[in-house]
């Protein structure tokens, strides 16, 4: 079971899908800063440098369905997030000398 999911469909020129799809790819590309319309709301996420890309094309009798699913694990966005703050430094052990 997902801790979130939101699904909408919808009917779509070819135009508009298009459209769709270039400011997803442009939003990518620009630093990964995603924010597009679902219904009435906004929906904003950030997705990291590396993610899984999955294509599936399928023709049922009369029906075309092309699937394009992007995946990403939110650790590894967690890692970036901290891979950006300076390290913690701790004051270096001095060894007692012996004899």
């Amino acid at each position: 079971m997902s801790d979130l999911e939101v699904s909408r469909t919808e009917s779509l020129s070819r135009r508009e899908a298009a459209r769709r799809l270039a400011e997803l790819a442009e939003a990518l590309a620009d630093g990964g800063r995603v924010e597009m319309a679902l219904g009435a709301s906004r929906l904003k996420l950030h997705v990291p440098d590396q993610i899984r890309c999955e294509i599936e094309f399928e023709i049922d009798g009369d029906e075309i369905e092309l699937e394009l699913e992007l995946k990403w694990s939110t650790a590894a966005a967690k890692a970036d997030h901290a891979a950006e703050s300076p390290p913690e430094t701790k004051p270096a052990r001095r060894k007692p000398k012996s004899g």
